[in-house]
């Protein structure tokens, strides 16, 4: 009777140089058979600069591989069908005045942006017909409604994305690692259809 083995492949695997994947690299193994460790350690493909940073392994071809090696272990595939094999080496940290620049870049476009916008909405006119609603006297600077809104906004701000540097208020995700998280699945589909081997229509019979 052959021996089971159950295979779950990850689905993203980054490393930071071209190098030989073994199993237990790109998947998950569970079995009670005494081969798990040989199985976890058994060559599936080795990286080169040919596949540039980008490579997706199916488990399709890792089970034809498998089976070809153990006849007498049967297969079954739980989970995701690919592992997108990402490649980044590791880079130095960025200069001190690179970040800077970055930081008082971002600052001063947000800046703009967001006065720009109180601009669109005539946001200073609607603060004076408030002050004169609330006191009964015109002011062109009406502070005492200016300055809250001005901390309300910097506060609402920091809340509404759930980080203080890198302090983080709750578990919830913010709406921006939300819309992150979904690029990034919609990349990685596209790169497991388009990057797929088994997809490429040159290697159809």
């Amino acid at each position: 009777m052959a021996e089971l083995v159950y295979i779950r492949m990850r689905k993203k695997v980054i490393l930071e140089a071209w190098q030989e994947l073994k199993l237990k690299d790109i998947a998950y193994i569970s079995t009670h058979s005494n081969k798990k460790e040989l199985l976890e350690n058994t060559s599936i493909y080795r990286l080169s600069k040919k596949d540039k940073n980008i490579l997706v392994i199916d488990s399709f071809l890792v089970i034809d591989h498998l089976t070809k090696e153990y006849s007498n272990v049967e297969f079954q595939l739980l989970g995701p069908e690919q592992t997108l094999i990402q490649i980044e080496p590791r880079k130095k940290p960025a200069h001190p005045l690179i970040l800077t620049f970055i930081w008082l870049l971002l600052f001063v476009g947000s800046a703009m942006t967001i006065m720009n916008f109180h601009y669109d909405v005539s946001m200073q006119p609607v603060q004076q017909k408030l002050h004169f609603i609330l006191t009964g006297v015109e002011n062109a600077y009406p502070l005492w409604i200016q300055i809250p809104y001005s901390l309300g906004l910097g506060v609402g701000t920091i809340l509404f994305f759930n980080h203080w540097f890198k302090k983080r208020f709750n578990e919830e995700p913010s709406p921006l690692e939300v819309e992150i998280f979904n690029y990034q699945q919609d990349l990685q589909q596209y790169i497991n259809t388009m990057e797929n081997e088994l997809n490429d229509s040159g290697n159809s019979s």
